[in-house]
């Protein structure tokens, strides 16, 4: 097998051979703007490493790969949209870069590629690729109306935000390992368990990175600390702290995050000291754990090879990381 680092490249040099100029210009060159922005490409690089632990060619993989990839920045197109966000890995946004209709437009475009690169595939391997394909995206549409929902709630519950974050971000790192299951022509077994592994992992990197968002470095985070409590989010963190705190600290909390300050940083503050002190920052660590064995666990349970469980168990600890 290869190392990450191989695979990336390797899907990064199939990539670009499938980027053409195409008319209408306005049509396409959005699409070849967000799928060259870069990213750490980690969706389509599980992938092609999962149909290389079940003894097959990741080469097979690479159109799945693509597809991945591609819906991937089509969500991401879109989400930009709804957030009415400027800048993407650094760069102008497609909507700020076009406009948002060029935007919205494009994107759809993105999601019929993405479909249309698994008619590169025949008989059952496209079947269970399409079918897989389709509950993802329209979980992740799900997962995306919850949080947009959650906004405006009051009374959001800590089971309904694990599963926000399980249809918005997981499901597609389970999709993603999946679908290389698939086209290594494995068991369904396996092709489930590698699916609930990449669940449970994705669950525990979304949580971990609500609790480094709080706590984490700002040289290694790679985002602002404290943006969820700048933006008023209801995290994790948050939603566990409001359960455990004592009803005055409580009232203080859900101030706080009906405020905007122009100076954040004391509200950071205050906000960070009620997540220590109601327990939630070590119950969000807890959580984070115990996703994690659980995505572990199912590892273990797989049918191939140690040694090609190992190369998961050493991408799972450098995603957690950060490493990778």
């Amino acid at each position: 097998m290869l190392r990450i680092d191989q695979y990336t490249e390797v899907f990064v040099e199939y990539l670009n051979s499938k980027i053409k100029e195409k008319e209408p210009k306005n049509l396409y060159d959005p699409i070849n703007y967000i799928l060259q922005l870069g990213g750490k490409r980690l969706r389509p690089v599980l992938t092609l490493m999962a149909t290389a632990i079940f003894e097959s060619d990741y080469k097979k993989a690479l159109d799945a790969a693509l597809a991945v990839e591609v819906f991937h920045n089509f969500s991401l197109v879109h989400d930009d949209i709804m957030d009415d966000a400027p800048l993407r890995r650094g760069q102008d946004t497609v909507h700020e870069k076009w406009d948002v209709n060029t935007g919205i437009l494009s994107g759809d475009a993105m999601l019929i590629n993405a479909y249309q690169l698994f008619e590169n595939y025949e008989g059952e391997t496209f079947r269970e690729l399409a079918k897989l394909f389709s509950k993802t995206a329209i979980e992740v549409c799900e997962g995306q109306q919850y949080d947009v929902d959650f906004e405006t709630r009051d009374d959001v519950r800590l089971p309904e935000y694990l599963k926000m974050i399980e249809y918005k971000t997981a499901v597609l790192v389970g999709a993603a390992l999946k679908m290389g299951a698939i086209v290594a022509e494995t068991t369904k077994t396996n092709c489930d368990r590698i699916y609930e592994f990449g669940r449970d992992l994705g669950i525990a990197f979304q949580l971990q990175d609500d609790y480094l968002d709080a706590f984490g470095d700002p040289k290694t985070f790679g985002k602002q600390v404290g943006g969820d409590i700048i933006e008023n989010k209801k995290t994790f963190l948050y939603l566990t702290a409001l359960e455990k705190l004592d009803p005055a600290q409580s009232v203080q909390l859900q101030h706080l995050f009906t405020i905007s300050p122009q100076d954040p940083s004391e509200k950071v503050e205050t906000v960070k000291q009620l997540f220590i002190e109601s327990g939630a920052s070590e119950a969000i660590q807890k959580e984070i754990e115990s996703y994690t064995h659980r995505a572990l666990k199912v590892l273990d349970e797989l049918e191939v090879k140690e040694e090609n469980k190992e190369n998961l168990r050493e991408f799972a600890q450098a995603l957690m990381y950060r490493s990778v």
